[in-house]
């Protein structure tokens, strides 16, 4: 539904908007709302080259030229003032129909119009608003920049990084939240909770096709779906970890300590980066570590990170062979000549070869062995970050059993992702109401793993990635700054400028 009335808005009804002015300018009113015709000769209304016509076919772009035609409509009617246009560009379907009512006998043909000298004020304020108007579309629909802010994905890539993430990957989303403060995300600058965005306006939620379909081992920007409930003290934690924790009655009293408790649409909810690894459909087990994409053995990227238990002969070992090794992870003491250190399969071979290191040994947790926080949170999935499944990715359109043992794996899908009134009432499955032994998939999810297995907040630790929270595909590194370091002392780590991801 939500494709369709975006493309009608864009193809027939916006152009009719300026119905009265096809008229004034010597054109039959009803050619604004025959589709393609309309935008050809409302160029020519406004004198502008036929060339404009190209980037009208180029998705995202052409919202862009679409508000400059709309600007140059209103200089016809002699109408420059900056509010007046601002107006125009942000509420459309109100002002142009007035427009063409209210002043039909001013319209002036491009030909004759005076040439306005603008201030040097205007000047400047109108390269600004051209620029952040530009700049905020590219953001949205085409390519936006991101840091990595923790450990999760080392070594692939580090705290520090500075990419890019292609929008057009996998299909830009029309923001849900279309009107807000431009280049940044959920809050504003220099406050520690103040709403960027309001809500009063809110969009359906529609991709455009993009270049590509998520695969197998993708580096993935998402919006966290635990993020939709975030209690502002605590940002950096889990709403609901914090509710397993604490008690939801507790978390909404206690705001000395856990602040607001505050809703955040999808496209405002915290960007988080990880690896694709299993797509709709996939059946994911695994196993000591290793994981099984439908019972085969899936590749671990060359960089993965784990955590070791090394044991020493009691003799120190050099901070700069830990330099060497690439070790930035915190290293913790176990014992006495004990040490957890986070290293990379080919880092731990390395350190076994010291003098001074007696045994390395990869820290796993047992199959059976529970913990409680791991996705499901149920005794009846005793899984761990190192056993884990099987479990069957859900795909868009595939119908599963319920029943009262699985329904925790699929709750939050039914009832969170895909909206819909969900209770139980004495082991009796209610869906809307009726009762339900069964439950259609809407969208596809994914299952997302960082690169540091012990050291990442992701799937294992609150589920599926429903499809609407995909942002982009992180393409490469354009810059990467050592923050434990000074300028001159290595802060710019220039091999990794320009470095794709893989």
């Amino acid at each position: 539904m939500a494709p369709t009335i975006i493309i009608l808005l864009i193809l027939i009804f916006f152009p009719a908007l300026i119905w009265k002015t096809f008229e004034s300018a010597g054109y039959k009113g009803y050619q604004s709302a025959i589709p393609l015709l309309n935008y050809f000769i409302w160029l020519k209304i406004i004198n502008k080259g036929l060339w404009w016509y190209i980037f009208l076919l180029i998705p995202f772009i052409n919202v862009f030229v679409v508000m400059l035609m709309v600007v140059e409509t209103l200089k016809c009617y002699n109408i420059h003032s900056l509010g007046q246009q601002a107006l125009a560009v942000i509420f459309p379907y109100i002002y142009l129909p007035w427009l063409g009512i209210k002043h039909e006998d001013k319209y002036i043909p491009p030909a004759n119009r005076e040439k306005i000298k603008k201030s040097a004020t205007r000047e400047w304020v109108d390269a600004i608003l051209f620029a952040v108007i530009a700049a905020t579309i590219i953001r949205v629909f085409m390519i936006e920049a991101y840091t990595i802010p923790t450990s999760s994905m080392e070594k692939s890539l580090l705290v520090g990084d500075f990419l890019f993430v292609s929008k057009m990957a996998y299909g830009p989303k029309v923001p849900n939240t279309p009107i807000a403060f431009p280049f940044v995300h959920h809050t504003l600058p220099l406050t520690e909770s103040t709403k960027s965005y309001v809500e009063w306006i809110k969009l359906p939620y529609y991709r455009f096709p993009g270049t590509t379909s998520i695969k197998h081992n993708d580096v993935v920007v998402f919006n966290y779906p635990d993020g939709d409930t975030v209690a502002l003290k605590a940002q950096n934690q889990s709403y609901y970890a914090l509710v397993r924790d604490y008690s939801r009655k507790r978390i909404w009293k206690d705001q000395a300590n856990f602040g607001k408790v505050v809703y955040r649409p999808v496209d405002k909810r915290e960007n988080y980066i990880k690896r694709c690894i299993a797509l709709p459909g996939d059946t994911l087990k695994i196993v000591n570590q290793q994981v099984f994409i439908n019972s085969k053995p899936a590749g671990l990227p060359a960089e993965a990170e784990f955590k070791y238990l090394v044991r020493t002969d009691g003799a120190r070992i050099n901070p700069k062979a830990f330099d060497k090794l690439g070790i930035t992870e915190e290293i913790m003491m176990a014992g006495p000549n004990e040490l957890v250190m986070t290293l990379t399969n080919e880092a731990a071979e390395k350190l076994k070869g010291f003098i001074n290191v007696k045994e390395v040994q990869k820290i796993i947790q047992p199959a059976g062995y529970w913990q409680p926080y791991i996705f499901p949170f149920d005794s009846a999935y005793a899984w761990n970050v190192d056993n884990y499944g099987p479990l069957v990715i859900p795909k868009a359109g595939t119908t599963v059993k319920l029943n009262s043992k699985n329904i925790v794996l699929y709750e939050r899908i039914i009832k969170n992702y895909e909206l819909n009134d969900l209770q139980i009432q004495n082991n009796t499955i209610l869906i809307n109401g009726k009762p339900a032994d069964s439950y259609t998939f809407q969208m596809d999810y994914y299952w997302m793993m960082g690169d540091n297995r012990h050291n990442s907040a992701d799937s294992r630790f609150w589920g599926f990635v429903p499809h609407d929270h995909i942002v982009g595909k992180a393409v490469f590194v354009w810059l990467s700054l050592d923050k434990s370091k000074s300028l001159f002392n290595g802060k710019i780590r220039y091999n990794r400028i320009f470095r794709t991801i893989h």
